[in-house]
């Protein structure tokens, strides 16, 4: 498997922006990932688990199925644009009647000070 990531400097552009340049091409490649992952040898799934997995997702899916069609459960939109009805390649989605999400809670709070 051979993988290329090229950057050529541009311009007065300096070398550390280059190199920074270089490491984001190769992050998204994957190979970094795909290297440390096969570091350490990681036994797969038995069959039996693989299925029991696969059968206890389908169950669930069915049982929220059923809560959504009694009302008890709000159906939530997909995370990253799913398959959902419109939400295809050609399609734009300019949906905007979801409701908003709530801000996220900071880390370091509202009130306080940044110490200097």
């Amino acid at each position: 498997m051979s993988i290329n990531a090229e950057v050529q400097k541009s311009g007065s552009e300096p070398a550390l922006s280059t190199i920074r340049k270089f490491s984001r091409r190769v992050q998204g490649t994957g190979l970094v990932k795909t290297v440390r992952g096969n570091r350490y040898f990681t036994r797969g799934s038995s069959k039996t688990v693989k299925k029991k997995r696969a059968l206890k997702l389908i169950k669930r899916r069915a049982e929220f199925k059923q809560l959504v069609k009694e009302g008890k459960v709000q159906e939530r939109e997909p995370r990253h644009g799913g398959r959902g009805p419109g939400r295809g390649f050609g399609s734009s989605s300019s949906d905007t009647s979801s409701t908003p999400r709530p801000a996220a809670p900071s880390t370091l709070g509202e009130s306080t000070p940044i110490a200097r």
